[in-house]
Parts: C-alpha cells; structure tokens; sequence
C-alpha cells in the first residue's frame, strides 16, 4: 500500500478511507480500525505509516482488524430542492465544467445544511476564496471555507 506522509491526523485518516471522522471514531472503538498512537508532548493522536497502511488495507478488504467482516457504504447523494428565483434576476450561467469541478463541494456544502445552495453560489465562492484555485488544498479544508463563505451571504 503506497503511504505519502509519514504522519496523518484521525480526521485525514478518516477522509483517507472515506469516512466521516464520527464514523471512523465508532469503528476505531468498535475494533474494526486500530487506534491511533499518541505524540507524548502533545498527546495529540495520530497515525503513523504502518497503521495508515492496516486501515486502508482494511477498507479496501472489507475486514476488520478484529477480522469481523465489514460492510462500507458508498456516499449518498443528497438531492435538494431548487432554490426559488428572486424576481427580475436571471438565473446563474454556470458552466459544466464548474459544475464537474464542485460537484463534492455542492453535495459537501448541501450536506452540512445549506441545502438551498447552488451551484453558482459555490463557485463563486470557490473563485473569490481561492483566487489561484483549489489544487493541492485538503479538501475538507476547501469545503469548510465555502461553507462559511455561502452562509454568511445568506
């Protein structure tokens, strides 16, 4: 299994392996994942390059470290109503391409409860936040920023 870093946070773990770090945490203490190991000065935990490797191993086997066997569920899609039109302004032009491009910050924003958000809000968020664009910012960092952005204009 190909490690990058050779230290991760629980919550990157998580997102490592395509869970909620609510999620993870359950199946941390349930024994389905290892627990992470302890920085002594900070006692913050983390994940060290052998245990990143035990748990994408474990997702990608569906098997537990205790060897009970697990099921993953693939993410749901939430569908939200259309946000109704405020008189005398025509609709957003967005391209598809944005609409590719932020389709997980949409479903991400939306999941969180903004669910009227669209897709032209999250774009123009995205362009105003980051100006020289998203490559190589972590992606939960990416969809907090938009979220905060979009709900303060509403």
């Amino acid at each position: 299994m190909d490690v990058e870093k050779q230290a991760v946070s629980v919550a990157e773990m998580a997102r490592m392996v395509g869970l909620s770090r609510q999620r993870f945490y359950q199946l941390v203490a349930s024994g389905t994942f290892p627990s992470p190991v302890y920085d002594v000065a900070t006692r913050r935990p983390f994940y060290p390059a052998d245990l990143q490797a035990i748990c994408m191993d474990v997702r990608r086997r569906n098997c537990g470290i205790d060897g009970k066997p697990i099921l993953f569920y693939a993410r749901r899609s939430i569908i939200a109503p259309t946000a109704p039109r405020r008189a005398g302004r025509p609709p957003a032009k967005v391209s598809r391409a944005a609409v590719d491009d932020h389709a997980d910050l949409i479903d991400g924003v939306r999941a969180l409860g903004l669910t009227t958000a669209t897709t032209a809000q999250v774009s123009a968020a995205v362009r105003e936040l980051y100006p020289s664009g998203v490559n190589g910012i972590d992606q939960g960092e990416v969809l907090r920023a938009v979220f905060l952005q979009i709900r303060a204009q509403g």
